[in-house]
């Protein structure tokens, strides 16, 4: 295989680098977080975002730990500085070599770090909680619906070859490394230039589809791969009147009632609209071309070149709850795409077992129905909101057997896999829309606990 010169990347990187934000600057914006603070889910994995602070109040647990405690009473993360989260991890997983390729690979310090566990059946213990206030902050959400009663039958979830550790690596790498798996239909969610979670659990997929393994680490290898899939993952785009024009609307509220009253849930913004076009994060955009004014045609940006979208015929889907991602096989049993989710929660989880898709709607409305969905606010009314990208439900709806369950997209692609939802099947609107092009009535959902 030819290589590209390491100086043509080094004149990529010179062009296209965004240095990462230290964790501890990211921890410092959210306000009361130390410096050291490091994000450990219930599950015992690292946190690899900080969440903002109106998604999430501070509390302490019955040990006196600060824990970060969503709108639906659920801990999304304990805070522990940095010895203390090495202590965690031996008492629990014995004295291991976490700085090794096996397991948890923790990088530098000031990194954030993405590796998937290999010791998947560990579960840590429960966190002890207090009693919660009675009033926590609303939070917009998506269409996710009532629990249902578990299923009998529980397909098997299937070892995926772990991921190499990702090393330190420049923000342009790691969009190269991000470009190259979305193109290849093993989303990492919105491409911003960091490595996570996401990133790691797109390459273990797309190994167990090839059966090959992918050195995330070797930057000319994924640009050499890039070359054959649409080139450089980062292109020239000129903003077109039609892109200025919209429509936008001023903002989107957080209440219910008051969304209901827009005509339209449009995006609010240029950049926002330009973002999910070429399946960004938003932050990202604006770091890649700092002071550009996206509202003015003919202004010319940088952007991510995603490719061509994903095509065939998937004929059933595999929804792993634990590792918060989407499988999609085709009729052969082949793994053909896979998508980083956000399913369910403590309180509302999604169904188990088997269930099939009923239905396929593109830039659905909602009806929101408090008798048959989540609370939410003091909405205690049917209410019906128009169809837009910023929608509960996003651009795209896959209904399932299951009333009121299903696929669908999201207003906020940067939280997928990252939040919890009231149920449902959350995906960026761009994976749902490929994931909707690819399957019909009848395809198989299987749901994994």
């Amino acid at each position: 295989m030819t290589f590209v010169s390491s100086s043509g990347f080094a004149l990529f990187a010179a062009v296209s680098m965004i240095a990462l934000a230290p964790a501890a600057q990211a921890q410092d914006s959210f306000g009361r977080l130390p410096a050291d603070a490091v994000l450990v889910t219930p599950r015992g994995e690292i946190l690899d975002y900080i969440p903002e602070a109106g998604e999430v109040q501070m509390m302490r647990d019955g040990r006196g730990r600060t824990v970060l405690v969503d709108s639906w009473g659920n801990v999304v993360a304990t805070v522990m500085g940095s010895g203390q989260r090495r202590q965690a991890e031996r008492r629990q997983y014995g004295n291991r070599d976490f700085h090794s390729d096996q397991g948890y690979g923790f990088s530098e310090p000031g990194a954030v770090t993405g590796s998937i566990p290999d010791f998947r059946d560990v579960r840590p213990p429960g966190v002890e909680r207090q009693e919660l206030p009675d009033a926590l902050p609303n939070l917009p959400d998506e269409n996710d619906m009532a629990a249902l009663p578990p299923e009998e039958a529980m397909p098997e979830r299937q070892s995926l070859p772990a991921a190499t550790q990702i090393g330190k690596k420049s923000s342009a790498e790691i969009t190269a490394l991000q470009v190259f798996l979305d193109r290849e239909g093993f989303s990492p969610g919105v491409i911003d230039g960091k490595k996570g979670s996401n990133v790691s659990k797109a390459i273990e997929a797309w190994q167990q589809a090839t059966g090959e393994t992918l050195d995330p680490n070797n930057t000319e290898d994924i640009l050499e791969r890039l070359r054959f899939s649409g080139g450089l993952p980062i292109i020239s785009y000129t903003i077109t009147a039609a892109d200025a024009a919209g429509p936008y609307v001023a903002s989107i509220p957080e209440d219910y009632a008051h969304k209901a009253a827009l005509p339209h849930l449009s995006f609010t913004a240029t950049s926002e609209m330009l973002a999910e076009k070429f399946h960004m994060d938003e932050a990202y955009l604006r770091e890649l071309n700092p002071g550009v004014d996206f509202s003015v045609p003919g202004t010319t940006i940088k952007v991510i070149e995603p490719g061509q979208m994903k095509k065939g015929k998937v004929a059933r889907i595999v929804a792993d709850k634990y590792r918060k991602q989407v499988f999609a096989y085709d009729d052969a049993g082949a793994l053909i795409a896979a998508y980083p989710a956000t399913i369910g929660s403590s309180d509302t989880p999604s169904p188990s077992g088997t269930v099939e898709v009923s239905r396929i709607a593109f830039d659905p409305g909602y009806t929101y129905n408090p008798k048959i969905n989540f609370k939410q606010g003091e909405n205690d009314k049917v209410l019906t909101l128009q169809p837009g990208p910023n929608g509960p439900v996003g651009t795209v709806w896959i209904a399932l057997s299951k009333p009121t369950y299903g696929i669908h997209g999201t207003p906020e692609p940067s939280k997928i896999g990252k939040t919890q939802s009231h149920g449902c099947v959350r995906l960026t609107n761009w994976d749902a829309t490929e994931l909707a092009k690819m399957v019909s009535v009848g395809t198989t959902v299987e749901f994994l606990d």
